[in-house]
């Protein structure tokens, strides 16, 4: 039997100047990445990967689903995660009939995440739930 073998390589880019400090800017700089034709039509989660000093490494596309959800594979939030050497990260997910209030699943997704990055040190600084005009955000309203 044959066995494969695992190569991990680590390029460091210098992060960018943009720095996230409010859940505003976090929802601004997202709603420039996101399709505009689907914000209203199909759920996705994307993940903002910041380093400690909350400076943008990039946008991870984590999943897109249908009409009323996607789902979340933590064990790949995480691994990009940490293949990114990130510090920190943003949950923010669209719902497509613009109402921006969290759901049980939003709600239970965000403690779970939360738990398990926690574990690999790892800090989740919000969840954004956002439409076309506007957000939620959890950190904001004191539940993450």
């Amino acid at each position: 039997m044959e066995l494969s073998e695992i190569k991990v390589s680590y390029r460091p880019n210098k992060p960018s100047t943009i720095s996230l400090n409010n859940s505003e800017s976090i929802f601004r700089m997202v709603l420039d990445h996101w399709n505009k034709d689907t914000i209203e039509l199909q759920e996705e989660m994307k993940v903002v990967l910041l380093n400690r000093s909350n400076q943008l490494l990039g946008i991870y596309e984590l999943s897109k689903g249908g009409i009323t959800g996607t789902i979340i594979d933590v064990k790949l939030l995480l691994s990009v995660a940490l293949k990114c050497v990130a510090s920190n990260i943003i949950l923010v997910h669209n719902h497509p009939s613009g109402n921006l209030r969290p759901s049980k699943a939003d709600i239970s997704i965000t403690n779970k995440i939360k738990r398990a990055a926690k574990q690999v040190d790892l800090l989740l600084l919000d969840h954004l739930i956002i439409s076309k005009e506007w957000y939620y955000s959890f950190a904001d309203n004191g539940k993450v």
